[in-house]
Protein backbone atom coordinates (compact mmCIF):
# COMPACT_ATOMS: atom_id res chain seq x y z
CA UNK A 1 0.00 0.00 0.00
CA UNK A 2 1.25 3.45 -0.93
CA UNK A 3 0.83 6.65 1.09
CA UNK A 4 -1.16 9.49 -0.51
CA UNK A 5 -2.52 12.93 0.22
CA UNK A 6 -5.56 14.12 -1.72
CA UNK A 7 -6.52 17.80 -1.57
CA UNK A 8 -9.66 19.00 -3.33
CA UNK A 9 -11.66 22.22 -3.54
CA UNK A 10 -15.47 22.27 -3.75
CA UNK A 11 -17.46 25.14 -5.29
CA UNK A 12 -18.57 27.75 -2.73
CA UNK A 13 -22.13 27.92 -4.09
CA UNK A 14 -23.17 24.69 -2.34
CA UNK A 15 -24.87 24.41 1.02
CA UNK A 16 -23.05 22.74 3.91
CA UNK A 17 -25.12 19.58 3.44
CA UNK A 18 -24.13 19.36 -0.23
CA UNK A 19 -20.47 19.96 0.64
CA UNK A 20 -20.63 17.19 3.25
CA UNK A 21 -22.19 14.86 0.67
CA UNK A 22 -19.37 15.52 -1.84
CA UNK A 23 -16.75 14.93 0.87
CA UNK A 24 -18.48 11.67 1.83
CA UNK A 25 -18.54 10.57 -1.84
CA UNK A 26 -14.79 11.07 -2.17
CA UNK A 27 -14.23 9.18 1.09
CA UNK A 28 -16.43 6.32 -0.11
CA UNK A 29 -14.57 6.10 -3.43
CA UNK A 30 -11.24 5.84 -1.57
CA UNK A 31 -12.50 3.15 0.80
CA UNK A 32 -14.37 1.20 -1.91
CA UNK A 33 -11.22 -0.41 -3.32
CA UNK A 34 -9.55 -1.06 0.04
CA UNK A 35 -8.03 2.34 0.76
CA UNK A 36 -7.58 3.23 4.43
CA UNK A 37 -8.04 6.86 5.46
CA UNK A 38 -5.60 7.82 8.21
CA UNK A 39 -6.61 11.47 8.68
CA UNK A 40 -8.95 14.12 7.34
CA UNK A 41 -8.36 17.85 7.33
CA UNK A 42 -11.34 20.11 6.62
CA UNK A 43 -9.89 23.55 6.08
CA UNK A 44 -13.21 25.24 5.38
CA UNK A 45 -13.98 28.07 3.00
CA UNK A 46 -10.84 29.84 1.77
CA UNK A 47 -9.83 32.32 -0.87
CA UNK A 48 -8.40 30.76 -4.01
CA UNK A 49 -5.00 31.87 -5.28
CA UNK A 50 -6.62 32.73 -8.61
CA UNK A 51 -10.11 32.71 -10.07
CA UNK A 52 -11.35 29.25 -11.14
CA UNK A 53 -14.59 29.00 -13.16
CA UNK A 54 -15.54 32.51 -11.99
CA UNK A 55 -15.13 31.54 -8.31
CA UNK A 56 -12.77 33.33 -5.93
CA UNK A 57 -13.40 31.04 -2.95
CA UNK A 58 -13.72 27.30 -2.34
CA UNK A 59 -14.16 24.70 0.39
CA UNK A 60 -10.85 22.88 0.99
CA UNK A 61 -10.57 19.30 2.24
CA UNK A 62 -7.55 16.98 2.45
CA UNK A 63 -7.41 13.23 2.98
CA UNK A 64 -4.30 11.34 4.09
CA UNK A 65 -4.64 7.66 3.20
CA UNK A 66 -2.99 4.47 2.03
CA UNK A 67 -4.21 2.66 -1.06
CA UNK A 68 -3.23 0.65 -4.10
CA UNK A 69 -2.27 2.65 -7.21
CA UNK A 70 -5.35 1.36 -9.06
CA UNK A 71 -7.53 3.03 -6.43
CA UNK A 72 -6.05 6.43 -7.24
CA UNK A 73 -6.93 6.07 -10.90
CA UNK A 74 -10.58 5.42 -10.04
CA UNK A 75 -10.78 8.19 -7.40
CA UNK A 76 -9.31 10.77 -9.78
CA UNK A 77 -11.70 9.65 -12.54
CA UNK A 78 -14.69 10.16 -10.24
CA UNK A 79 -13.39 13.58 -9.13
CA UNK A 80 -12.89 14.70 -12.75
CA UNK A 81 -16.49 13.94 -13.68
CA UNK A 82 -17.84 15.68 -10.56
CA UNK A 83 -18.64 19.24 -11.67
CA UNK A 84 -18.82 20.48 -8.08
CA UNK A 85 -15.09 19.97 -7.48
CA UNK A 86 -13.10 22.91 -8.83
CA UNK A 87 -9.56 21.60 -8.34
CA UNK A 88 -7.80 18.58 -6.87
CA UNK A 89 -4.27 17.38 -6.32
CA UNK A 90 -2.99 13.95 -5.36
CA UNK A 91 0.48 13.63 -3.81
CA UNK A 92 2.24 10.27 -3.60
CA UNK A 93 4.66 9.76 -0.72
CA UNK A 94 7.21 7.13 -1.78
CA UNK A 95 10.61 7.93 -0.26
CA UNK A 96 11.46 7.18 3.34
CA UNK A 97 11.67 10.86 4.35
CA UNK A 98 8.37 11.62 2.61
CA UNK A 99 6.62 8.77 4.46
CA UNK A 100 7.97 10.08 7.77
CA UNK A 101 6.55 13.53 6.91
CA UNK A 102 3.21 11.90 6.01
CA UNK A 103 3.13 10.04 9.33
CA UNK A 104 3.98 13.24 11.22
CA UNK A 105 1.14 15.10 9.49
CA UNK A 106 -1.30 12.29 10.32
CA UNK A 107 -0.25 12.30 13.98
CA UNK A 108 -0.64 16.08 14.12
CA UNK A 109 -4.12 15.94 12.58
CA UNK A 110 -5.31 13.06 14.75
CA UNK A 111 -4.04 14.58 18.00
CA UNK A 112 -3.90 18.38 17.57
CA UNK A 113 -3.82 19.18 21.30
CA UNK A 114 -0.51 17.44 22.03
CA UNK A 115 1.30 19.31 19.26
CA UNK A 116 0.02 22.65 20.57
CA UNK A 117 0.94 21.79 24.15
CA UNK A 118 4.48 20.90 23.14
CA UNK A 119 4.89 24.10 21.14
CA UNK A 120 3.45 26.34 23.85
CA UNK A 121 5.00 24.63 26.87
CA UNK A 122 6.42 27.30 29.19
CA UNK A 123 10.15 27.37 29.62
CA UNK A 124 11.28 27.29 33.22
CA UNK A 125 14.22 29.53 33.92
CA UNK A 126 16.21 29.16 37.09
CA UNK A 127 17.08 32.46 38.73
CA UNK A 128 20.71 32.75 39.78
CA UNK A 129 21.07 32.23 43.49
CA UNK A 130 22.19 35.19 45.54
CA UNK A 131 25.57 34.68 47.14
CA UNK A 132 26.84 36.16 50.35
CA UNK A 133 29.53 38.11 48.44
CA UNK A 134 27.03 39.96 46.28
CA UNK A 135 25.02 41.09 49.30
CA UNK A 136 28.00 42.53 51.18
Amino acid sequence: MTHYELLFVIKPTHTQEEIDAHIANVKASIEKDGGVIAATQNMGMRKLAYEVEKHNRGYYTAYYFTAKPATIIEVERLIRINESILKFMTVKYAKKKEIIAWETAVKRLNNPHSAKEEAVAPKVEVAPEATADSEA
